[in-house]
């Protein structure tokens, strides 16, 4: 059942998801975006740009932090903005990949338009790794 805007109160969790990224799927999604950066799937070249090792392409990890919003709404077509700061690179180990913690909460409601923003925290071994996460979902 879709989500009632009458229904939220700001602060309410209204999803959470850990994600896990291997390096295999940075490199299919490479394959998906046409983003071959050897620092997304080459540890030498990633180290010689000051990197400490093979990073998450950012935009994968802005469309999956925003993916359990999109699940809460019901219809992609409720998310009208989206918008985030890259703080802090997702180094994936060759081994255990990099797991990503999201938590959705609203964080202002809009009676009059019907829209709740709804804030991302979304972190990376304890850190935050994009800032100022915010979507923005029609619920009108």
């Amino acid at each position: 059942m879709a989500p009632q805007f009458d229904d939220l109160t700001a602060g309410d969790v209204v999803a959470e998801r850990d994600v896990t990224f291997s390096r295999d799927s940075l490199v299919r999604y490479a394959g998906a975006s046409g983003d071959f950066n050897p620092i997304h799937y080459r540890d030498d070249i990633a180290t010689s740009v000051g990197l400490p090792g093979v990073i998450a392409h950012g935009m994968l990890t802005m469309g999956a932090a925003v993916q359990p919003v999109v699940d809460w709404a019901g219809d992609p077509s409720r998310v009208v903005d989206y918008q985030v700061r890259f703080t802090r690179p997702v180094v994936v180990d060759p081994a255990d990949g990099a797991t990503v913690s999201v938590v959705a909460k609203v964080g202002q409601l809009d009676a009059e338009a019907q829209v709740a923003r709804i804030d991302l925290t979304v972190t990376f071994n304890g850190e935050t790794v994009l800032g100022k996460a915010q979507v923005r979902v029609s619920l009108a």
